[in-house]
């Protein structure tokens, strides 16, 4: 695609999203506020003091334009404000009691607006639309911080993602056949189907709202648990959340009184066999096979606990 063309597809797609959150209506969010009114009035809610030189600069207001609104707000008993000590020419804005209300108000009728649109797309398809979201913010804004992982336990969807997500990346990175999707969706289901949260558990790593990892561990009886299924998302490798998947492993088969930890593993999985050799695993057997596929080397690693 060419620059222009590029260009003229990121004009539209604004034109697509302008008009998806009603940014030139009159009245946003169907509220007597402006979007220029309401996003000056979140900034001061979110504050518990924010001076008007400080509102213009973040907002890339005009301060003339932001005085005229500060002074319909407070007119309309919305904020109050004080003198900056920092800035005898500026003023510390705060919201009263009722522009805490129209604050929270407006956030409320935000929040329902993308819940509504989330509603009509299939399962899966928010936390895409989330990604996206989050790809285009670090990329244009010098200042964006990557969202922060965090690591959850897993609830109602996530054991498909675990299938449909590494189902897709073996298959395209490795070349391995619909025979690895059927072991891992049997894998999955019965650790579904027979779960016992006294002895197994689920890791999900998530950032922004989309999946990024995941992990199980089962008990694979004698004393013996199981990590099965370890992955990370190719967006977010260099973060370490193999390694702090796996020490969640490690640290919950310990205190459920497992006396050893098993897994099984391939030797092309470079970046998990070092994290497995790092964290006190052994390789205990090897044999060839061509289970998925193409020919390749299985293993077993165990960590005694």
């Amino acid at each position: 695609m060419s620059d222009i063309a590029l260009i003229e597809t990121a004009r539209d797609f604004n034109r697509f999203y302008t008009n998806f959150l009603g940014l030139l209506n009159k009245a946003y969010l169907d509220s007597p506020y402006t979007l220029t009114d309401a996003r000056i009035l979140f900034e001061i809610g979110s504050h518990a003091g924010v001076s008007a030189t400080a509102l213009a600069r973040d907002l890339h207001l005009d301060p003339a334009y932001l005085s005229r609104i500060l002074k319909r707000f407070r007119a309309e008993g919305l904020i109050d404000t004080s003198a900056d000590p920092a800035d005898l020419r500026s003023q510390i804005i705060t919201v009263t009691d009722r522009g805490r209300k129209e604050f929270e108000e407006l956030g409320r009728r935000a929040n329902a607006q993308i819940a509504a649109r989330f509603d009509t797309l299939a399962a899966s398809e928010p936390q895409a639309v989330v990604s996206a979201m989050n790809t285009i913010r670090v990329l244009l804004d010098p200042a964006a911080k990557p969202v922060p992982a965090i690591i959850r336990a897993h609830r109602a969807g996530d054991i498909g993602w675990i299938v449909e997500s590494q189902s897709r990346f073996y298959t395209d990175e490795y070349g391995w056949d619909l025979r690895f999707e059927a072991l891992i969706a049997e894998v999955a289901g019965k650790f579904l189907a027979n779960f016992d949260p006294e002895k197994e558990y689920c890791w999900i790593a998530e950032r922004g709202g989309v999946n990024i990892g995941s992990v199980l561990v089962t008990n694979g009886g004698d004393g013996i648990a199981k990590l099965r299924l370890l992955y990370v998302d190719k967006s977010a490798r260099g973060l370490g959340l193999g390694k702090l998947l796996v020490e969640e492993c490690i640290r919950f088969a310990r205190h459920k009184g497992y006396r050893q930890l098993s897994l099984w593993t391939n030797d092309m999985l470079d970046t998990a066999r070092a994290i497995y050799i790092k964290a006190g695993f052994r390789l205990v057997s090897e044999e060839r096979h061509q289970m998925f596929g193409p020919e390749a080397n299985g293993q077993t690693w165990v960590l005694d606990l």
